[in-house]
């Protein structure tokens, strides 16, 4: 049900099975898809594509132009899948023309309150971006990564799939899949054991990832050394190749130490 309340335009394209709270505005270009939820006093500016059976709660700013000084107003996109939980006061900007256009957010997602997502951002499925994470543009984020309250995150840093990042760390550089980071400037304490035994990695996963994170720790072994340590103690492991490989393609540099 559409609140009589809230301001709808024409071109926005709407399901019928769609519920929008009372003062709510939904611009031009917008579409959203069926069993989606959204708020009072909530803000959905297009172009913005937001898939079915999401909840998007109060006062939240979705689509809204990138905090870009070079955008001029040119033709960008948000993209939001299925199943996602966007909660109070969350902004997510759309992208910018010298940024592949589109910012993204996969499927089944939560944002907590007063997260930003900025431009040209790629979110993959079942992040958990916690409150007031502040991102800048470009930022990539792997599936069922899970990112702590009051985290600062640089422009062009990629978090890889199944990473945890604590709370308040400010994340400069990428942070490596499987790992978890904490500390001020973003530090590798060990792997992420609690998050990839709830997600079914068998014990000879955990343990070979554990010891190919040992590696990269050791402050008297080169990077280059401890990756060659990786691929001929691991050929067989897709979990440490898929570590080696993100590591080699890093631009930023990964956090370590």
């Amino acid at each position: 049900m559409i609140d009589s309340r809230a301001i709808i335009d024409e071109k926005a394209v709407i399901d019928g099975s769609v519920d929008i709270g009372p003062f709510s505005v939904i611009g031009a270009g917008v579409e959203i898809a069926a069993r989606t939820r959204i708020g009072s006093h909530t803000v959905i500016e297009g172009p913005t594509r937001i898939g079915s059976s999401n909840t998007i709660h109060h006062h939240a700013v979705i689509g809204a132009p990138p905090q870009d000084l070079k955008y001029n107003g040119e033709p960008t996109r948000l993209e939001i899948g299925d199943g996602n939980i966007i909660r109070e006061f969350t902004t997510i900007h759309r992208g910018t023309p010298h940024g592949g256009e589109v910012t993204r957010v996969g499927n089944k997602c939560m944002v907590m309150a007063y997260a930003h997502i900025a431009h040209d951002c790629q979110i993959g499925n079942e992040v958990i971006i916690a409150n007031a994470v502040n991102m800048a543009g470009h930022v990539t984020i792997g599936d069922f990564a899970i990112i702590g309250g009051l985290c600062a995150i640089h422009q062009f840093v990629t978090i890889g799939r199944h990473a945890f990042i604590g709370g308040g760390t400010a994340v400069s550089q990428d942070v490596i899949p499987f790992g978890l980071v904490a500390g001020g400037r973003g530090h590798l304490h060990q792997i992420n054991a609690v998050g990839l035994k709830r997600r079914g990695f068998d014990l000879t996963r955990r343990n070979a990832l554990h010891k190919a994170v040992r590696y990269l720790l050791k402050k008297d072994l080169a990077l280059s050394s401890a990756l060659k340590k990786m691929r001929d103690e691991f050929p067989d492991q897709s979990d440490v190749m898929e570590l080696v490989s993100f590591i080699e393609s890093s631009e930023r540099g990964i956090c370590i130490r």
